[in-house]
């Protein structure tokens, strides 16, 4: 069998914790920067706006496009949904009320009628107005919060509350630093991103919880131990089971971004980027930064 991490690996994680420290800390400063000034591409989820699928008959993408960039609608955004014959186009929220959305609706139904003809079938329309867009923002930052309070406190009565701070402090970077590159790529923030990093803080919490399990277990084998030489062989000892969980993850979501088409693509990329922070915040973050939170101490109160 090939093993990715040989037995016995000792490498010395603590040794690297102020770099790690000072190269998360920049990345989330640079997020923080680039969320406040750069700000999110909100999708009409957010925005409000028009979502029209339709399916074609052998036209293409740059023909659809061409023949709406010359409607006076606002921004128009048009991607493959599923399969090369089918397209999602998104049009930004017209100002007025439910009369103004209609008639951009019939804009681009006429446009694509007098250029396509029977080539095109509409299958889907749907409006979002502003109160729900507010809505389903407000919504997905409650999701956010309360799932890193429950991960707060789920961590505390499982453990102790240093390694609940220790975890949470991983997961407001992993959160951080997703906020930073979606602001930083450009990529359509949208329901689905907020979905994926719901399953980030999941995978993230599960993986420090592995690491924690093994730091609590050795805290009772090696009572006289220096607590950093005991943080890195916690960690070298479930970096097996880390890595080979990290690999197949990605194996798979790398599989739904390349061949999963666009309209999963952000979502991907999402998943993708958030476990390999995750992974990188359990071993190096969440992890190290137990040794300023006084664990033996609290170890050994709840043992006497």
């Amino acid at each position: 069998m090939i093993r990715i991490i040989p037995d016995n690996t000792k490498i010395k994680f603590t040794a690297l914790k102020y770099k790690a420290f000072l190269f998360s800390l920049l990345l989330s400063v640079v997020s923080m920067l680039a969320v406040a000034f750069i700000g999110l591409n909100l999708g009409i989820d957010f925005r409000g706006g028009i979502l029209l699928e339709v399916r074609t008959n052998n036209v293409e993408v740059a023909e659809i496009r061409n023949e709406l960039t010359n409607i006076d609608i606002g921004e128009i955004s048009i991607q493959e949904f599923g399969s090369s014959v089918d397209f999602l186009i998104r049009v930004e929220r017209q100002i007025g009320e439910d009369d103004a959305q209609q008639i951009a609706v019939e804009k681009i139904k006429n446009a694509l009628n007098n250029k396509f003809e029977d080539k095109i079938e509409y299958r889907r329309l749907e409006f979002v107005g502003p109160t729900i867009s507010k809505d389903l923002i407000r919504k997905g930052v409650l999701a956010i919060i309360f799932a890193v309070v429950a991960m707060l406190i789920y961590i505390w009565f499982r453990f102790e509350l240093p390694f609940a701070m220790g975890a949470v402090v991983a997961l407001i970077h992993d959160v951080t630093l997703t906020l930073g590159v979606f602001s930083i790529v450009g990529l359509e923030f949208n329901l689905a991103t907020v979905a994926a990093i719901l399953l980030i803080i999941g995978y993230s919490m599960n993986d420090t919880v592995v690491v924690y399990d093994r730091v609590r277990e050795n805290l009772r084998k090696f009572k006289k131990m220096d607590f950093e030489e005991l943080i890195d062989k916690s960690v070298n000892e479930t970096l097996t089971r880390t890595v080979n969980t990290t690999a197949t993850t990605i194996l798979a979501l790398g599989t739904l971004y390349f061949i999963g088409g666009e309209i999963i693509s952000d979502f991907s990329f999402a998943m993708l980027w958030g476990i390999v922070v995750g992974t990188y915040s359990s071993i190096f973050i969440a992890s190290t930064i137990l040794i300023y939170m006084n664990v033996r101490s609290y170890s050994d109160k709840k043992e006497n």
